[in-house]
């Protein structure tokens, strides 16, 4: 039996929850990018198109985007327990359909599948987390845990997947999940309690169907115009999503329960602190996926070697995570945003005098640089979110703060991977929609092949360049906006 603690003291059970909680944060975060240096491999043993080596990679992250609000509502209602032991238990029977896939099509159905588990995982465990610490200080030092073990995650995403793939085939990156997800479905009924909200409301279906099809429309359209050009169906879908989204903003603004409260984001810091959840991580997530191929099918260089450079942006990206909310208090939020975005950008433009004879230096400068941004992303969005709700909303807030996250993972992917397949089609030799595809063809004459090479190495300056100016813009923004918040405010009556 554990003795009763005091409201200071968490005590042994309080932590030992908290250490079986990160067991599934940390694969939720780090099923995100564990494909970004598995995609050579898969495109050699699945051949899929243009098209489905994007969804592969980014489905993932649209259905735990998409459904993240709508699961840390039911948690709410219906029990974040028993919602965190059945999102484990679909997590696991995903990961393991995904390990044996025989097609493409079957492996996007998979990650997909995975998706939505761990969209029941995230909410569900930040606020089965803030039950387990009931003092504020215990409760913001777990909270920056959780933090530090999601961004971790994603940092260790490709440096597990290659070294994995060194030793074993592309299933093996799915089958690690097993172990993890079957000690937590041993401890967590025995460290967790469960956790409902005292007035939980029922979640809008029409919102939660609506969000998602218009974010896969929109996304479809603008994949498949990057891929093959302008046609109709890319009009009509980009159409589609386009409408479908703005009605599912309409209807959040006359509900009594949103999914999304639009409400909070009149507060100016609120507003870039979510931005900063999303534009970094979609950065990273491009540019981690295209380096990947860069380093892999460019360089040549084997995928254990590909892993190793990506170590040293993995470390700084963690520690920043963890140092970043002792910093804030000293420098203040203000400067903490700026910092990120100004950061990131610094670290994107070291990615343009990458060049196809060399450039493995420069992959290793720009992600230490750019880790520094990504680190006080994770840290200071988890921070904001988490503070701006009561304590029974917290599934809801924990949603929307990661929310953020994994559509930006999503979204960088989407969208700076689609501009980078647009330089590749238009500056490339046409024989085939992918770098690795091109490679592979029997008769590839030499020239052919140095086409394709410099042509995908344009596409990723193309999306670094893009990336960077954006975040160029949002640190002066932030900078400018976030002025209010750091300065002291009038006493009123």
């Amino acid at each position: 039996m554990y003795r009763q603690h005091t409201r200071t003291s968490p005590g042994l059970r309080a932590w030992l929850g908290l250490l079986v909680i990160l067991g599934p944060v940390l694969l939720v975060s780090m099923d995100g990018s564990i494909l970004f240096l598995a995609m050579p491999r898969i495109s050699q043993a699945l051949t899929p198109t243009a098209g489905q080596a994007l969804w592969i990679l980014d489905v993932y992250g649209f259905a735990v985007g998409s459904l993240l609000i709508a699961f840390g509502n039911l948690g709410d209602r219906y029990g974040r327990l028993r919602l965190l032991m059945t999102g484990a238990a679909v997590f696991g029977a995903g990961s393991t359909a995904a390990a044996f896939a025989p097609s493409a099509e079957l492996l996007i159905a998979a990650r997909a599948l995975m998706g939505v588990a761990g969209a029941t995982l995230l909410p569900s465990a930040l606020a089965v987390l803030s039950e387990l610490f009931a003092d504020p200080r215990r409760r913001a030092q777990a909270i920056g845990v959780f933090a530090a073990a999601f961004a971790a995650g994603f940092a260790a995403g490709p440096i597990v997947g290659g070294v994995l793939l060194e030793r074993f085939w592309w299933g093996s990156v799915f089958l690690v999940n097993l172990p993890v997800l079957a000690l937590f479905l041993v401890f967590a009924p025995i460290l967790l309690r469960e956790v409902r909200a005292t007035r939980a409301g029922r979640v809008d279906v029409p919102s939660v169907v609506t969000s998602a099809a218009g974010l896969l429309l929109a996304i479809y359209a603008l994949k498949h115009a990057a891929a093959e050009g302008l046609s109709a169906v890319p009009v009509v879908a980009g159409a589609a999503g386009a409408g479908l989204l703005a009605w599912f903003v309409r209807r959040q603004r006359g509900l009594a329960q949103p999914l999304i409260d639009f409400s909070l984001f009149r507060d100016r810091v609120f507003t870039v602190a979510i931005v900063t959840g999303l534009l970094p991580l979609a950065a990273w997530s491009a540019t981690a996926y295209l380096s990947g191929v860069y380093l892999q099918s460019v360089l040549g260089l084997p995928v254990l070697d590909a892993a190793l450079l990506a170590l040293p942006g993995a470390v700084v990206l963690t520690v920043t995570c963890v140092v970043t909310p002792f910093v804030v208090d000293r420098v203040g939020r203000r400067a903490a945003l700026a910092v990120c975005h100004f950061s990131v950008a610094a670290g994107l433009l070291l990615l343009l005098p990458t060049a196809v004879m060399g450039g493995a230096g420069w992959y290793v400068a720009s992600t230490v640089v750019a880790g520094v941004g990504y680190g006080i992303s994770f840290s200071v969005v988890a921070d904001t979110a988490v503070g701006a709700v009561p304590p029974e909303r917290a599934g809801a807030a924990g949603a929307l703060a990661e929310t953020s996250n994994e559509i930006g993972n999503a979204l960088g992917i989407a969208l700076l991977g689609s501009l980078a397949a647009l330089v590749f089609r238009l500056r490339g030799p046409d024989l085939a929609p992918t770098l690795d595809e091109t490679l592979q063809l029997p008769a590839l004459v030499p020239a052919a092949a140095a086409q394709a090479e410099a042509a995908f190495v344009a596409g990723l300056h193309v999306a670094a360049a893009v990336a960077g100016v954006l975040h160029v813009v949002l640190g002066v923004v932030a900078l400018l906006r976030a002025r209010v918040r750091d300065a002291p405010r009038p006493v009123g009556p």
